[in-house]
């Protein structure tokens, strides 16, 4: 009875007894930015090296405006020009309904004065110009918008970080032309570090979103814990693994992408707990 007792305590502790998976990984950012130009240009000036630092809305590099002020130059000039014509037609509009007033002084004095042909004439002039006021009033509405597009788009010249970050990769210098949606830096945010590992799919149903793991990285003797964030639902068909990723909080400062790291799951073995074990032990 005392050794059946004993067997039964065993097969409990080794059913709880915890297996393990050791695979390896790298540590890779969740925030990776590729940042590039939105127009052609020529490189005017660069503001960081790679390995910089940088904070949010930090000018990263900025682009000739020559382009563009000339644009601008131009947008501001239509503008100028329809305002002027405005003023020109309202003045015109008050100068005929000045003479309108004359004629009708003219009239009370003059009972025998005729001023209906002058009445109508001015009467046609006045609604031709009336709608050439409302005309310039639209082409004065377009210009202005046209002025803050192209003012909007000069903001554009000066490249700014889309976030904090490292710069991990920058392929610009002074006088380069940039294409647009090309990108020239790789920013990437430390404070949204992951370890990407992948893992045999013959183990992938002893793991779940969610499941704490240990990992460590050798080259800096650095030992910590995490969690599972997510399993890729797609297997590789070459290597038969799927990808998993583990969200962790860097606590060292030393912690950087591309780093190797060793990653441990921990998991109970339910072929230790089968009736055919149970008979053995």
């Amino acid at each position: 009875m005392k050794m059946r007792y004993l067997s039964l305590m065993a097969l409990v502790a080794f059913c709880l007894n915890a297996a393990e998976v050791m695979i390896t990984g790298t540590v890779v950012s969740d925030n990776t930015k590729y940042i590039g130009a939105r127009y052609l240009g020529y490189v005017k000036e660069v503001y960081v090296e790679l390995g910089d630092e940088v904070k949010r809305e930090d000018t990263l590099f900025k682009l000739d405006s020559a382009e563009f002020d000339i644009v601008k130059e131009q947008a501001n000039l239509a503008l100028e020009q329809a305002e002027i014509l405005t003023d020109v037609y309202r003045s015109k509009l008050d100068e005929i309904r000045r003479e309108k007033a004359l004629l009708r002084k003219r009239k009370i004095k003059d009972a025998t004065f005729d001023i209906d042909d002058w009445t109508e004439n001015l009467e046609i002039t006045a609604e031709h110009t009336s709608a050439m006021i409302d005309a310039m009033q639209a082409v004065v509405k377009h210009a202005s918008q046209k002025v803050k597009e192209v003012s909007l788009l000069s903001h554009y010249l000066e490249v700014k970080a889309p976030s904090d970050g490292i710069i991990i990769q920058k392929n610009l210098h002074v006088g380069d032309m940039v294409m647009p949606g090309y990108p020239v830096m790789i920013l990437v945010d430390l404070d949204k570090l992951e370890i990407e590992a992948q893992i045999s799919e013959a183990d992938i149903m002893k793991i779940n979103k969610g499941d704490e793991v240990d990992f460590e990285i050798p080259a800096i003797h650095y030992k910590g814990k995490g969690w599972i964030k997510a399993i890729v639902p797609s297997a590789n068909p070459m290597t038969h693994t799927f990808t998993v990723r583990i969200r962790f909080k860097r606590r060292n400062a030393k912690i950087y992408p591309g780093m190797y790291t060793k990653v441990t799951f921990h998991f109970s073995d339910p072929e230790a707990c089968d009736s055919e074990n149970a008979r053995k032990i």
